[in-house]
């Protein structure tokens, strides 16, 4: 069986991470959201991958190649213009001529999820279901002993527990409905459409439920979560050196040719990557992941984080409920404040943070003394000046003094 993955979106949702990759490779417990994807399916022998790239292609192909290294073997296909996931499933329509897999790549699941659909799946189209209290931003799907009757995209008021994760077991039969399903409202070709056609005309569309993992991190905080749902799982492995007088307590995983050095505590689940130098004296709590080649500064102190790649922390900073994208350089005595049920506007409309303190895109210079209030975003390429509170959303490219 093949499986295809749909890969090709920006995830507006999660800028400033997403201005310098696409949603589908950033990082949880420092791997690619996409990598944990591809495991899952490898672990249930599904070894053919069809990835569907778009924006910012060019960082999937270069870290996944052929696929080899993972287990698998990729073929790639370019969605230019992003026309829907009904378009971007129709693209693979020449490598396929059996049933297929359809995930999408910027959900976190695991091998049991996928398990859950290939065991249970019945007919021309099965959809893989969730059980949600909370739906507001997902699409639902009502159903009547197992068929699904209606597919309802982000409703405004509850009308099921049933939320569609865009995980599709589908025949090859699919293609010829996408090619009669219309461009909808938004100027895009929708998988659910079709779907709905495939319903509408008396086709068997079922569902499966899981209760394995399946994390969809709509914004760039959700990926906080995400990450300490995952760091729950890791266990504590120590290939760098820990230095006299280093406390680690529970599971950390120290990478290769990393120092912790004297004084520093650090308390699991954590997740250093390789090449990193942690302290002296510096406190890394819970649900906390840095990336390779990181500098944490002495008497700094970092909480339920994620701090990626090639990112420099100066000494005395706290770090909390945030994400620190790469290739940053902050200066010492940085602080983020840290706010709860937070409403942050995104092109003109609020979202809800239950609980953060900030998200800094890559590649940014930061003064020392700085203070980010909370929810409050920096962008890329930016220079921030010594002794600044940051009260605003910061933009791209930006100098502030």
């Amino acid at each position: 069986m093949k499986a295809v993955i749909l890969a090709a979106g920006e995830g507006l949702r999660c800028r400033p991470l997403t201005l310098t990759r696409p949603k589908v490779m950033l990082p949880v417990a420092n791997k690619p959201i996409l990598e944990y994807i591809i495991g899952a399916l490898a672990q249930n022998d599904i070894k053919d991958i069809i990835l569907i790239v778009g924006y910012q292609k060019e960082r999937i192909m270069d870290y996944f190649g052929d696929g080899i290294a993972f287990g698998v073997n990729i073929s790639y296909v370019e969605q230019g213009a992003q026309l829907g996931t009904a378009h971007a499933v129709k693209l693979a329509e020449p490598l396929i001529n059996e049933k297929f897999l359809v995930v999408n790549g910027d959900n976190l699941i695991d091998a049991d999820t996928i398990t859950d659909l290939m065991t249970a799946a019945s007919g021309d189209a099965t959809l893989l279901t969730v059980i949600r209290e909370q739906t507001i931003g997902y699409g639902v799907v009502l159903q009547d002993k197992g068929r699904i009757t209606r597919i309802i995209e982000k409703p405004r008021e509850k009308v099921s527990h049933l939320v569609n994760t865009g995980i599709y077991l589908f025949s090859p039969s699919i293609f010829s409905e996408i090619g009669r399903t219309p461009i909808s409202e938004t100027g895009e070709y929708a998988i659910t459409d079709t779907i709905q056609r495939m319903i509408d005309s008396g086709a068997p569309v079922t569902h499966v439920t899981t209760n394995a993992t399946w994390i969809d991190a709509l914004h760039s905080w959700d990926l906080l979560k995400a990450n300490s749902i995952l760091l729950g799982k890791y266990e504590g492995t120590q290939a760098g050196a820990v230095e006299k007088g280093a406390v680690i307590v529970g599971d950390v995983a120290v990478g290769d040719n990393s120092v912790i050095r004297s004084g520093s505590y650090i308390v699991g689940p954590v997740v250093i990557g390789r090449n990193c130098d942690i302290g002296p004296n510096a406190t890394i709590l819970p649900s906390t992941a840095i990336g390779d080649n990181c500098r944490i500064g002495s008497f700094s102190e970092v909480e339920n984080s994620i701090v990626m790649h090639d990112a420099r922390i100066g000494m005395g900073s706290y770090v909390s409920n945030s994400i620190i994208g790469a290739h940053n350089i902050i200066g010492s005595h940085f602080s983020t404040e840290v706010g709860k049920d937070l409403k942050i506007e995104m092109k003109g409309i609020l979202h809800h943070a239950e609980e953060l303190g900030t998200v800094i895109g890559d590649s940014n210079t930061v003064g020392i003394r700085v203070l980010v209030l909370a929810g409050k975003m920096i962008a890329t390429g930016c220079s921030v000046g010594s002794g600044v509170t940051i009260s605003r959303d910061i933009p791209q490219d930006s100098t502030v003094l």
